[in-house]
């Protein structure tokens, strides 16, 4: 498939978020060059982007309702501003003025183009536009960084003359560029673990120390699933084996729910062969010996003592070689000091093939959605820089498929 050629993809839908600037006028064009190629579009106008279009061109074009409103009544009744976020395939902004930018890198939500910008789990593209002095201003060069972090790409802007006079950089890039990239982007994704079974496990596991009090850890699952997600989206048949966490299954994955130690390597153990194992779960070192039936109360006297036990080593025993093995076994470290150290000592010990780790020291990476990690393999190292868990699942999953092709 080349060009804008999507005729044998499934019917793709496109949230077109329209900011208030002269350039708001070529989204009637992009609108017209997305319909042409059978992209469906919901056209979304702020209060500002009205000075400059109107409804009744972008739903003459669009063949579909213009949404304004935050508070419609008949929308938000069935919570439109959520439907809108999820019910597209690309959320796009064009043009993307400072005002949008600095509200969507900010996580403010004030209007509905913020509202569904903070609650859309979609991808998101934005066509900047604005003054050269807004586009080359630090606040508007931090929100531009922060947003690239999140996962959102910047088509354009492009350099030349503008509106007020002046000339540089800012420029909405054409509608033709950017209905391009839109293209690019619906493509059907490459599969190329189509047909490969991967096993993961993900988030912390609780072991009871009474019915009510459990050893467990931060560990919040938002990596581990994100890897899920990701392998899933490049084919693969994904089995999740994940301890107690509140994330929903990402789509097309199979979860297997599981408490402790013991349970997680049960459900390992029942999910292989597989080609892959990623072991992303924070699993207990030890647990107590026994757990006691009833809640310990707290009394005169010194507390009770539990007595600790060591639980199995998942990764160890996916690494270890028979005829179960998998293909590539990656292990995760958490650690807080001499990271490479401890990743390759790691590596050696539990004779996988991979580890990632990540330095759980700083601030918003224990259950934080950013991860900084270091790929360890027997090759070498590589130093992957700060980003989305997203991303870095993404670029995981994009290594793994090249390690197995």
């Amino acid at each position: 498939m080349s060009g804008n050629d999507l005729s044998h993809a499934a019917p793709r839908r496109v949230l077109l978020i329209v900011g208030g600037g002269i350039a708001a006028y070529k989204s009637l064009e992009l609108v017209r060059l997305l319909r042409k190629a059978d992209v469906a579009v919901t056209p979304v106008l702020t209060k500002a982007a009205e000075r400059f279009v109107t409804s009744l061109s972008l739903s003459a074009l669009a063949e579909s309702e213009v949404r304004t409103e935050l508070f419609s009544l008949a929308d938000e009744a069935k919570m439109g501003h959520i439907e809108l976020s999820r019910s597209a395939d690309l959320v796009v902004v064009a043009p993307a003025t400072a005002d949008l930018m600095a509200k969507a890198a900010n996580g403010l939500a004030d209007d509905l183009a913020s509202t569904v910008l903070l609650a859309t789990d979609k991808p998101v593209f934005m066509a900047p536009a604005m003054n050269v002095r807004m586009w080359l201003h630090p606040a508007t060069q931090r929100n531009l960084a922060t947003l690239a972090v999140d996962g959102v790409r910047i088509v354009g802007p492009d350099e030349g003359s503008m509106a007020c006079g002046e000339f540089g950089p800012g420029r909405m890039a054409e509608p033709p560029v950017i209905a391009q990239a839109i293209f690019e982007a619906l493509k059907p994704a490459p599969r190329p673990l189509a047909g490969r079974h991967v096993l993961i496990t993900a988030g912390p596991t609780a072991e009871p120390i009474d019915p009510v009090r459990v050893i467990t850890n931060r560990s919040s699952g938002k990596q581990g699933y994100a890897i899920a997600g990701a392998l899933a989206g490049l084919g693969a048949r994904v089995t999740l084996v994940s301890g107690p966490t509140s994330l929903p299954p990402p789509p097309g994955v199979a979860r297997v729910d599981v408490e402790t130690a013991l349970q997680m390597k049960a459900a390992c153990d029942a999910a292989l062969p597989a080609d892959v194992a990623v072991c992303v779960a924070a699993v207990a070192d030890w647990r107590p010996d026994h757990a006691f039936k009833l809640k310990l109360k707290k009394g005169p006297g010194a507390p009770p003592s539990v007595a600790l036990v060591e639980n199995p080593d998942i990764l160890a025993g996916l690494s270890a070689k028979g005829p179960q093995r998998p293909r590539l076994v990656v292990g995760f470290a958490a650690e807080t000091n001499d990271l490479e150290a401890n990743a390759r000592s790691k590596l050696e010990r539990k004779g996988c093939d991979w580890i990632v780790a990540n330095d759980v020291s700083g601030e918003g990476i224990m259950g934080g959605d950013q991860n900084e990690v270091l790929l360890v393999t027997r090759e070498g190292t590589e130093r992957w820089a700060r980003a989305a868990k997203t991303g870095i699942a993404a670029r995981l999953a994009e290594r793994i498929a090249a390690a197995l092709a």
